[in-house]
């Protein structure tokens, strides 16, 4: 099975355009790239030889042998091991909305379809939609329908979003939003299914989405309570 995952570089944001090129050589040309800050004290900083600490943040979805092959790259190459330079690392991902989302998140890599996530025992999960700019409640009242919670939304800039009309029959602008939300396992299907229906690739919002697994939680209980309280009443009207 080539397990799939998301691939996530954190990396100094002046060597952006050199590890994207870097990625497109190794056939990773669909990426989603936001910035950030790092929050090291000066003396971590000038111990490791940063410079500063305005970074960017490269989300990418790889098979295991994609990411062998990247990953030499990275130390040989793009020296991702010096101290200054960055880090990376991959999330098994539980499941993917839709053959064609799978496609073009991983371009033409041969892949076989196995079972959803090497986690099995896992209460949550993260839902990740990318979708064009400006369609977040769009997106959030089509998940709601599904007693879904509240979602986190961040900026991002596609690349390789050309290859959206091969895999996908539709044209995906660059800028991106990508909204995370937690949801109950159970729960996952329902929502991915809302979400894909309301507001995928037929509508303008043109959404992608897929899950990852998430072993622990902490600040959930209160709204699992709510949510046994809702169901209750619910039943006993």
């Amino acid at each position: 099975m080539s397990e799939r995952y998301l691939m996530t570089a954190i990396i100094t944001r002046d060597r952006t355009k050199d590890f994207a090129a870097f990625y497109d050589r190794y056939g990773v040309s669909v990426n989603f790239i936001t910035l950030g800050n790092g929050t090291a004290n000066h003396e971590i900083l000038d111990y490791f030889g940063f410079d500063g600490t305005e970074k960017a943040v490269i989300f990418s979805v790889v098979t295991r042998g994609t990411w062998k092959k990247i990953k030499s790259g990275l130390e040989q190459e793009m020296r991702i091991d010096i101290p200054g330079t960055g880090i990376a690392f991959i999330i098994p991902l539980a499941s993917i909305g839709g053959l064609r989302t799978l496609r073009f998140l991983t371009g033409e890599e041969t892949f076989e379809n196995g079972e959803e996530s090497v986690l099995k025992d896992t209460k949550y999960e993260l839902l990740v939609i990318i979708a064009n700019q400006g369609y977040t409640e769009m997106i959030m009242d089509a998940a709601r329908k599904m007693k879904a919670g509240g979602g986190t939304v961040i900026h991002a800039k596609g690349t390789g979003m050309e290859s959206a009309d091969k895999f996908l029959g539709v044209t995906l602008a660059s800028e991106k939003e990508i909204i995370f939300i937690v949801v109950k396992k159970e729960q996952k299907n329902a929502i991915m299914g809302a979400i894909m229906e309301d507001a995928g690739l037929n509508t303008k919002a043109k959404s992608v989405i897929f899950s990852l697994p998430v072993t622990e939680t902490a600040g959930m209980r209160l709204l699992q309570a709510y949510e046994e309280d809702a169901q209750a009443e619910e039943t006993s009207t």
